[in-house]
This record gives structure tokens, C-alpha cells and sequence, in this order.
């Protein structure tokens, strides 16, 4: 029977074979149950001397009894009186003919499995060992026992169909069999049904989990399953939601959940974004569970919402923990909450814990209790991490006195230990004052404290430190502290420790770093007016660098790394470049201003640049060099040959009047040489700064334009210009909004002398808003604001004056 179903499949057509299966013995028909047609397992034998398989006799036996009929053999219906008689000799026989049968069965499987067969004959042996399996659980130790399973694993290298029907007959073999898990555990399989779990077939990746589900089961082989390269990962990437095949996401949740009996295994999950079984293990664990999980957390990186959960699981658990006397689990709490505190939003999730003074003690605790000087470098970096974070901790007592972060006595022994301490912790503690120093309720307190403590030398010096962390974090704190104590700044940097140069020669590097914006910045922040700074500037030959790298930027000069410190950075560099003209009284700032070409690069920036900072600079700037306009512009020289001087005595003319004069100046002008705003076309770019949503920008501009209408130049011919660049109008909509009263006046002055234009005057004075703006400044406007506008009503006639409406004034 066999031998014809082998046959008829087309296959075993081999002498090999043919001479296996001779050993099959034939099914005689005594072993066949006349009822279920199936060999017989416990046959039982009736006084009309047929013999039946138990379970079936029985049930017939049954249902004649239900149907009120006499009980009868189904064969020679002959009345049953007495209970079915075991055969025990026919069921010996059948048994050994079967375990006879079974074993030729995997004797040939042996031979298909390890052949070079064919594939349908691999499937049929892998298919004929799966029903063994069913038949008789025996069979998986005769299975085991022949040494089929190397075999079987060994056709996980086959195609699909082979794969998928390997993968069920390993499954079948392993399930509550420990002795078959353990012989798999001593063969490649984890590392080839790893590959199955990640084959794009559903149905063998569902057959893979459910082998591994199973493997699972057993501890022995939980740490074998994780340590299998990419296994973990696979698994957790299955339990996704959006994961087609249920069933196998079902499975490989399952797998993961008896594979987190090791701790291996937890930390690989949370390695790979399943993170709760750490954090219960560290919540409910014994201290040295608690200790090696503290530790795995603090050195798996996490994602935002890891971080955030894992926060809110155990920072008390591990502020507990650093409270503890116990050194490696203070140790392993301060690792885990560093990494946390790194992530903004957990700041106030630490402080509630009460991580605060336990992170005060380990960093200033001195004599036996002392902490090593690596944790205190990991203490300081969680503290500067939580005051950096937008964690409410101003006013958190820190102490038994009830001292806070921003107490004098602590800020002065944050200072004190900088002062004492090696680069690694004086990094941190650097970014610790910058966080304090980062509210604006709580700067003034710690700068009154740096200034009391006398450390604005000693910060400055970090500036030579040679630590690029050092010195970058060194330079963010004064940059920040630049805004508050710029003078003392200037000072130190000028007179005590000439680190001018450093910064100077910082910015001239080829490269925007960090460090450079921040050095852009801190220079950017110190008094305008001191000018022993500026001319300290100059002596470090600061303007050629700075024009020098304000050109890079402008043309986009890409440095590696650069892109968030471009704008920062060119903010600063203007700003730097705009302080010297402050000081057009000093020659030599005059002339290195026309050797750069000072007016052509600000109007430039005010035309290229959005960044507003640049552009209200730009046309500070201006401002400063159109003021010094009329005192550099000269008349041309009129000296003639003698020939012509005779002819003009002779003929009794004047000398004709001299051409190319400036409209505004009245003498010869040039954008590099007088610094003349029409002579650079910078009038339009500051027009269209007029309506910026930034009061400062319109504020810098106007500065800039009533350069044009000072009494030092030709009102009139000035209000022309403005009047073909189109300014008048958006100059009267600044009257009329009055968004700062540094606008109005400045609006008014203007609208004030524009109105000596008696074309413009009688245009002006059909505008009712600008009546209504003109008497608004005169009732609400500052004494100055007040005097304009006084003056603008009388020219439009609407205050009494003993002159005609538009007379012009004299």
C-alpha cells in the first residue's frame, strides 16, 4: 500500500529507493478495524470472534442500546452478551509491525533529506516525518535518534516550499518535547529561521514565529533565541499594529513575552524600541536587578517618547536609588537619570522626584562621602541638563538652608569648584551658570553674583583653554552674560587679559562654527560707545577680517557643518563692522572705511539680507556714515590755466557754475569716499525697510533717510529724492500708525521739514489722516514730538501763524 501511494506520486524511481522501500511491510488486512477502516491501537475482540478497534465497538455498541436494538457484531450480527475482549497479542503484533514500518519510514527520510533528491521528494519525507510524529510521539526520539535534525535545519537553505514545510516539521518535533529543543539548540537553527522571520512570504514568516513561540517556551533556549543577530529586532518590528499577518503578530508578541525571562533579552528589547520590560524589571526588581537594569538604561539610546515613558516610570525609583548608600546602585541611578534628564520635558518630572539636592550633595559632598570625580562630572551634567530644560526649578529648595539654584552662596561655589576641578567637570559647570542664567527671572540674581564674586577674569580666561567643549561653552556663558555686564566684559577682555586677539583671530578662521557665532555674538553684545574697545579693535586689525568674512557669507561660501551658525554668526560680524562707524571723527577708521567700501557692503546687506538683525545694523550704519557725508564731500577745484583765467578777467563772466554735484551735499560725492547714500542707491533698500513688520528695522531706516533732510544739507533738494524714491507716502503711514513714539517723532521731524515743499504741502493737506496723525502728536507726543508737529500744523494752517499757509520758512 505504501509502495503503490510512493509510486503513484511519480517519484522514488531510484534502485536506491526501490530497495528501501522493499523493507515496508505490507498492511494485512487483521490490523484494519472493520469500522473506522484505520490499523488498529487497541483492538478488542467480540464472542462472534471479530475483533474491532475499542473506541469505535463501543460507540456501535452504544448507539444500539440508544436505538432500543439488541446489541450486535456489524459483521455476522450476532447478539452481544458479553463486554469486548482485548486482544493483546494481535495489538503486540500490530505495534511491532508499526514501530517495524515507522522505522523504514525515517530510514527513508534519512536517505531523501540527506541526498541530492529532488524537491517533491524532499517534501513527501519532510510530510511522511510529520505524520510519524502525529502517529506516535515516540517517533520524535527515533527521529532525533537517527540524527534527522541536523537534516532538517539543513533544508531551511532551500526554496520557499521546502523552507515552510521544514519550518512546521521542526515545530511538530519541538513542541512538548524538551530533549528534541535542546538537540536543536546544538544546531544552526535560530541563526536560519532568523532569515525565515524576515522573507517576504507571510506564511513562512508565520511559521518561523511559530517554531521560535515554541523553542521559546523553554528557558534554556530564551538566551540562545536573543542572542540570534537581528532576531529581537524582527520580532519586535512583527508586534507592530500595522502588521498584515496577526496571527504571527500575535506569536512573535508571545515569544517575546516568555523570552523576557533574561535580562539579556530585555536589553536587546529595549535596544529595539520595547522598552517596558526594563523599566518593570527596574521598578520591581531586587537591587541588583534594579542596578543592571539602571545601567542598561543609562547606555541604550532611546527615542523621544522612550525617554519620556521611561521618565515617568522611574524617576522616583531612581532618585530612590541615588539616595541609597549603596555606591554601585547611586552609581547605575546617576547614569540612567543623566540620560534621561537630556530630554527638555523630563526636567520637571526629575525635580518633582526630588533629584535636585541629591545631584547638590554628590557634587559638593567632601571628606569620607566624597564621590568619585567621573560621577561628579555625570552629577554636574544632569544638573546642567535639568537647568538648561524648561523645568520649573527657580525656586526648588536645594538645601537644609533653603537655599536655590540661584542663591549667592551657590552660585559662588559653582564658581569656586570650576576654579578647582579638571576640564571634564568644568565643561558642565560652565553649562550649569548657562542655564541659570537662560530666565530672565533669574539672570540679574546670578550675574549680581558672578560680578560679586569677582569671576568675569576667570571666566574670560577659558577662552585659551585648549578643550574645544571647554571653550565653546566657556564663550556661550559670557555671550550670554555679554548682555548684562557688557562693560565689565570689554574691560576684561581689553586691559586684564587681552583675550581681544583670541576672538579677533577666531573669527578670521575658515570655518562658522559654534564657537565663532558665539564669539560674533559677545562682541556684538559689548557697549557701542566704548571706544577704547573699538580702537582696540582696529589695533588687532579686526576690520579687514570682518569685511572679509562678511563678503563669504554674502556669497555663500559653504562650510561643512555651518548651517544653523551662518546666521547667528553674520549678525554678530555686522554688528562688530557697524561699531566703527560711531568713530568717522577718528581719520584712520575714516579712511579704512573707504578703503572697504563701508557704504557699498551695508547697502548691499540691506538689500540682500533677510535676517533683520542685519538689516536694522545695515542701516544704523548708514545712518552713522550719511551724517559724514556733507563734511566729506568737497567742491571741485576751479583753478584754470592762465589762458582762460585771462579770457574770463577780459571778457568780465563769472566761471561757469561746476557740474556733477551731489543734490544733497552740494560737492563732489561718492559712495566710498564721502559715503553718500544717493551716490550708493541705498535709498530704495531703506525705503522698502519702511515697511517691515520689525519696529527696529523702521526705526534704523528712518535714522538713515532723515540724514537727507539734516540742516547740514539741501532740505529742499533732499525731500526731492525722497519724493522720487516714493518714501513720502510710507513716511506719513509711519505718523499715522504711531507703532513706537521713537517712529512718530521720528515721522514727524520728517513730515515737518517735507512740508517746506509747497507742492508737497498742498498734496499733504488733502489728507485728513495727516492732520489727524499731526494733532495727535501735538496732544500726546513728548515735548520734541510736540514742537514738530506744532510746526507742520502751521504750515498746513491749522494753528494760526502771522505767515501765508505755505510760505516757505526762512
Amino acid at each position: 500500500m505504501r509502495m503503490q501511494e510512493w509510486d503513484a506520486r511519480g517519484i522514488g524511481s531510484g534502485d536506491l529507493l526501490i530497495d528501501k522501500l522493499s523493507r515496508l511491510e505490507p498492511l494485512y488486512e487483521a490490523f484494519v478495524c472493520p469500522l473506522t477502516k484505520q490499523v488498529m491501537r487497541d483492538p478488542v475482540t467480540l464472542e462472534s470472534g471479530q475483533t474491532y478497534e475499542r473506541v469505535a465497538i463501543e460507540r456501535w455498541l452504544e448507539e444500539c442500546r440508544e436505538n432500543g436494538r439488541e446489541p450486535v457484531c456489524p459483521i455476522t450480527s450476532q447478539q452481544v452478551t458479553a463486554p469486548p475482549k482485548p486482544s493483546i497479542a494481535l495489538r503486540n503484533t500490530i505495534e511491532e509491525w508499526t514501530a517495524r514500518n515507522d522505522l523504514a519510514h525515517i530510514d527513508i527520510a534519512t536517505n531523501l533529506l540527506s541526498a541530492d533528491s529532488s524537491e517533491s521528494d524532499v517534501l513527501y519525507g519532510l510530510k511522511d516525518l510529520q505524520q510519524l510524529c502525529r502517529k506516535n510521539k515516540s517517533n520524535k526520539y527515533r527521529i532525533r535518534n537517527a540524527g534527522l535534525l541536523p537534516l532538517i535545519v539543513e533544508r531551511l537553505k532551500n526554496s520557499a516550499d521546502v523552507r515552510i514545510r521544514a519550518l512546521r516539521t521542526l515545530h511538530i518535533l519541538a513542541e512538548d518535547d524538551d530533549d528534541n529543543k535542546v538537540a536543536l539548540a546544538d544546531t544552526d537553527l535560530m541563526r536560519s529561521v532568523v532569515k525565515c522571520l524576515s522573507r517576504k512570504l507571510s506564511v513562512e514568516r508565520e511559521e518561523a514565529v511559530a517554531l521560535l513561540y515554541e523553542l521559546s517556551k523553554s528557558p534554556l533556549l530564551c538566551e540562545l533565541i536573543g542572542a540570534a543577530n537581528g532576531a529581537i529586532l524582527i520580532l519586535v518590528g512583527m508586534t507592530s499594529s500595522s502588521s498584515e499577518n496577526v496571527r504571527a503578530a500575535e506569536l512573535a508578541n508571545q515569544t517575546l513575552g516568555n523570552l523576557e525571562g533574561c535580562d539579556n533579552n530585555i536589553r536587546e528589547m529595549a535596544q529595539n524600541g520595547r522598552l517596558q520590560p526594563l523599566l518593570t524589571r527596574l521598578v520591581e526588581g531586587p537591587e541588583e536587578v534594579r542596578v543592571e537594569m539602571a545601567e542598561n538604561l543609562a547606555n541604550i539610546t532611546l527615542t523621544t517618547e522612550a525617554k519620556t515613558r521611561a521618565a515617568e516610570a522611574t524617576a522616583s525609583v531612581l532618585v530612590e536609588m541615588l539616595g541609597s548608600s549603596s555606591p554601585p546602585e547611586r552609581a547605575s541611578a546617576l547614569k540612567a537619570l543623566c540620560s534621561l534628564s537630556s530630554l527638555d520635558s523630563n526636567g520637571d518630572l526629575l525635580i518633582e522626584a526630588g533629584v535636585l539636592p541629591l545631584l547638590m550633595r554628590d557634587l559638593f559632598v567632601v571628606g569620607t562621602n566624597t564621590v568619585p570625580m567621573k560621577l561628579k562630572e555625570t552629577s554636574a551634567a544632569t544638573l546642567a541638563n535639568v537647568v538648561c530644560s524648561s523645568a520649573l526649578w527657580e525656586n526648588i529648595p536645594i538645601d537644609a538652608d533653603s537655599n536655590t539654584l540661584t542663591s549667592e552662596v551657590i552660585v559662588h561655589n559653582f564658581l569656586h569648584l570650576i576654579s578647582n576641578t579638571g576640564p571634564a567637570i568644568e565643561s558642565k559647570l560652565l553649562q550649569i551658570l548657562v542655564g541659570l542664567t537662560s530666565k530672565p527671572q533669574t539672570v540679574n540674581k546670578v550675574v549680581s553674583h558672578i560680578k560679586s564674586a569677582g569671576a568675569t577674569v576667570s571666566l574670560i580666561q577659558f577662552l585659551e583653554a585648549p578643550q574645544n567643549d571647554l571653550r565653546v561653552i566657556a564663550l556661550k556663558l559670557l555671550y550670554v552674560l555679554s548682555s548684562y555686564m557688557g562693560q565689565e566684559l570689554a574691560d576684561g577682555l581689553r586691559l586684564t587679559t587681552r583675550q581681544l586677539g583670541t576672538l579677533v583671530r577666531l573669527l578670521g578662521e575658515r570655518s562658522i562654527t559654534e564657537e565663532q557665532a558665539y564669539a560674533a555674538g559677545l562682541l556684538a553684545n559689548l557697549p557701542m560707545q566704548d571706544h577704547y574697545l573699538t580702537r582696540a579693535l582696529l589695533s588687532e586689525r579686526a576690520l579687514p577680517i570682518l569685511v572679509g568674512r562678511i563678503e563669504e557669507v554674502k556669497r555663500g561660501v559653504v562650510h561643512i557643518g555651518a548651517g544653523r551658525n551662518i546666521g547667528p554668526f553674520q549678525k554678530g560680524l555686522v554688528c562688530i563692522l557697524s561699531r566703527f562707524t560711531y568713530m568717522l571723527d577718528d581719520d584712520d577708521i575714516v579712511d579704512q572705511a573707504r578703503e572697504l567700501d563701508f557704504t557699498a557692503l551695508f547697502t548691499s546687506l540691506l538689500r540682500l539680507s533677510n535676517l533683520e538683525e542685519v538689516q536694522q545694523f545695515s542701516a544704523q550704519a548708514l545712518e552713522n556714515l550719511s551724517v559724514k557725508s556733507k563734511e566729506l564731500s568737497r567742491l571741485p577745484d576751479m583753478r584754470m590755466n592762465n589762458n582762460s583765467l585771462f579770457g574770463c578777467f577780459t571778457c568780465g563772466k563769472e566761471p561757469p557754475p561746476p557740474t556733477g554735484l551731489c543734490l544733497v551735499h552740494g560737492g563732489l560725492c561718492s559712495a566710498r569716499d564721502t559715503f553718500c547714500l544717493v551716490e550708493a542707491q541705498a535709498i530704495g533698500p531703506l525705503v522698502a525697510c519702511l515697511d517691515h513688520r520689525n519696529t527696529s528695522v523702521v526705526e534704523a531706516a528712518m535714522g538713515a533717510l532723515s540724514t537727507l533732510l539734516m540742516d547740514t544739507t539741501d532740505v529742499e533738494r533732499g525731500v526731492q529724492v525722497l519724493h522720487q524714491n516714493d518714501a513720502i507716502q510710507s513716511i506719513l503711514v509711519i505718523m499715522q500708525e504711531h507703532r513706537t513714539e521713537v517712529l512718530r517723532q521720528q515721522a514727524v521731524w520728517m513730515v515737518e521739514r517735507i512740508l517746506r515743499d509747497p507742492d508737497l504741502a498742498r498734496s499733504i493737506a488733502m489728507d485728513a489722516s495727516v492732520h489727524t496723525a499731526l494733532v495727535d502728536a501735538f496732544r500726546y507726543g513728548n515735548n520734541n514730538a510736540k514742537q514738530l508737529a506744532e510746526r507742520a500744523l502751521k504750515v498746513l494752517n491749522r494753528i494760526p501763524t502771522s505767515s501765508g499757509v505755505f510760505t516757505k520758512p526762512r
